[in-house]
């Protein structure tokens, strides 16, 4: 059993946790929920060695612990998978996945590789990731990254697991897989810590839940006849509209403002092609490493195409890097890694909103007027709600789901015309993730703009995308056509067609 008794813990301006005390049982999955900013992160990162808490005690099995780094708590047999990624990306799959044990492969001061290389296939089977022991990490997507540091956490054989957000970027069929290493976990005895903002896994796998909700504990509660809707008023105090249908989207079919066709990158994707409308949202779907990012980095001119033609409005484009698909075409990029992509984590939320409008507002002499930035950065930051004690904040001491918003006020800053958005909702609670959806339906139905919106979770494109690319395996298998003209088609009947595809 694991204990936190009267946990308080303050950062400069931020209270992130105040007297919170709750107990985790052998053999149960408990939940920690809350809006972005609640605590919930802090919490484990306290159990984990990662921060010591300024005031309260932890107790495993009676024992009072002081875990002083996070080595002594993997010592205590503590596994933890960080809400963000947590790897080193010129090392292999196999060598992050025994970062913690390394000595246990050590023989007169060498690493015994053939054996780490077999007992890391052990846990890449297990997590069914389709990469070698000995690949390279850097180049491989946010997902696979995510089922790594999965299979790290796992092959620690910990007593007590904690799962930041370990579905974000995991397709269904890859979460549900999790869950079933979860449940055997739960047999097995084992403390399963979860956090997640996808309130129908969390009914799905858990036990009990516990709310915070500005740094305080609101509740502990059995998961028995509990209300989505209810957890919802607990974690933001007020009731909340969820899942509402957006609407229609109509789309004059000639008018194509993207054109993609025969695109291929050589180990990544091959041959694909597909057209984008004004006022369009595409979907893109599928499994890890399918090449959907990967293809959206290539159309940014991030990776050099092997063959393939791109037209906007019609004319053929030439996209050699970033600064061309943003500053010539217009074409803006939210990363699914905010961390390594999509911010500039030591500078401020005024720098890091303002630097695609940077080359807009510049004077001749490449000056940059503060007022003007300032102005047009406090307006994303009211916008989209972030959580901040103002302009000049360090982003890397957000919480990870307002840091998401600020990755995504950086290029709604930019007014684009065409947006990929990967991911958008990763590490995002309840609440905002319903605003952005309004967002993101804003932008194709009152701006006319085009999005092609990336992402894992099924409800989201159904709820937003007028059409879903379907890929595997570097191609476009599958078109679902006509979400949202005329006929709600419901989730079911969707995820059974996508289903059949990826079969």
């Amino acid at each position: 059993m694991l204990e936190l008794k009267n946990i308080s813990k303050e950062f400069p301006g931020v209270k992130a946790l105040n007297d919170v005390s709750v107990t985790f049982m052998n053999g149960e999955v408990h939940t920690l929920l809350g809006e972005n900013g609640a605590g919930k992160s802090t919490l484990i990162k306290i159990i984990s060695g990662d921060y010591q808490p300024d005031a309260g005690e932890i107790f495993i099995d009676g024992e009072r612990m002081h875990f002083r780094n996070s080595r002594e708590a993997i010592d205590n047999e503590i596994g933890y998978v960080h809400q963000e990624v947590q790897i080193i990306p010129e090392s292999t799959v196999a060598e992050n996945i025994i970062l913690d044990q390394l000595k246990n492969f050590a023989k007169h001061g060498f690493i015994d590789w053939n054996k780490a290389n077999e007992f890391t296939q052990q846990y890449l089977d297990m997590v069914e990731l389709d990469v070698r022991p000995t690949d390279i990490v850097r180049r491989m997507t946010v997902a696979q990254k995510k089922l790594i540091q999965i299979a790290r956490a796992l092959c620690l054989n910990a007593s007590i697991i904690m799962l930041d957000e370990p579905t974000a970027s995991l397709t269904e069929s890859e979460a549900r897989n999790l869950f079933k290493i979860i449940g055997r976990l739960k047999e097995q005895g084992v403390i399963v810590i979860f956090v997640s903002h996808k309130l129908e896994e969390v009914l799905e796998i858990s036990d009990r839940i516990s709310v915070l909700r500005d740094g305080e504990l609101v509740k502990t509660i059995e998961n028995k006849n509990v209300k989505k809707k209810d957890i919802v008023t607990m974690m933001v105090g007020r009731e909340v509209v969820l899942d509402k249908f957006m609407g229609f989207l109509d789309v004059d079919p000639g008018d194509v403002v993207m054109e993609v066709q025969g695109y291929s990158l050589r180990d990544n994707f091959e041959d694909v092609s597909f057209k984008l409308h004004r006022g369009e949202i595409l979907g893109f779907y599928g499994l890890v490493g399918s090449g959907r990012t990967e293809l959206a980095k290539t159309i940014l001119g991030v990776f050099k195409k092997d063959k393939g033609d791109i037209y906007i409005e019609g004319k053929e484009a030439s996209i050699p890097h970033m600064r061309t698909a943003l500053e010539k075409y217009r074409i803006g990029y939210v990363s699914e890694n905010r961390k390594e992509e999509g911010l500039i984590l030591v500078a401020d939320l005024q720098n890091n909103i303002g630097v695609t409008v940077w080359h807009k507002i510049a004077s001749k002499l490449g000056m940059i007027p503060l007022n003007e930035e300032r102005e047009i950065c406090s307006e994303m930051v009211g916008r989209l709600s972030i959580k901040t004690t103002g302009l000049r904040q360090i982003v890397n001491h957000l919480s990870g789901g307002n840091q998401q918003k600020v990755s995504m006020a950086k290029w709604l800053a930019a007014n684009c015309d065409i947006l990929i958005v990967d991911e958008p909702t990763v590490g995002v609670d309840v609440g905002a993730k319903e605003y952005i959806h309004e967002i993101i339906w804003g932008l194709a139905k009152e701006q006319g703009k085009a999005v092609i919106l990336i992402s894992s979770d099924m409800p989201e494109l159904i709820k937003l995308a007028r059409r879903i690319c379907v890929f595997k395996g570097g191609r476009i298998i599958g078109e679902i056509d006509g979400l949202n003209e005329g006929v709600e088609k419901t989730y079911t009947e969707v995820s059974a067609v996508i289903g059949q595809y990826l079969a």
